[in-house]
């Protein structure tokens, strides 16, 4: 059985655009914290900051990893964002195919 530094995660991540998104996505396949990024379309972002309602654009990106590379993955990604507070959230995986699984782990392990 896995410890839990091997449990796999889909990191969720907001970008301000499609560069950023493609820019921290790049770094983190490069320097084995994430298996691999999945950059996905351009999105509406409504929120509150500041104390008003705000829109914008944004893009977003998942990123695989393991429960062991997350505190590495999410510094790296808060140095690399130009948002002074960026979305970084995980999701566990629960389950999946093995072999994918095992090449997550395997990536993000060699880092």
């Amino acid at each position: 059985m896995m410890g839990s530094r091997d449990q796999i995660l889909s990191v969720y991540v907001t970008a301000a655009d499609a560069d950023e998104a493609r820019r921290i996505g790049r770094a983190l396949v490069e320097e084995d914290l994430a298996a691999c990024v999945n950059l996905l379309p351009g999105h509406t972002a409504i929120y509150r900051w500041g104390g008003k309602v705000e829109e914008g654009a944004e893009a977003a990106f998942l990123a695989k990893t393991t429960t062991g590379r997350f505190d590495a993955l999410c510094a790296r990604i808060r140095a690399l964002h130009s948002y002074a507070l960026p979305c970084i959230v995980a999701f566990p995986v629960e389950a999946g195919d093995p072999e994918f699984l095992d090449w997550v782990r395997g990536v993000v392990r060699a880092g």
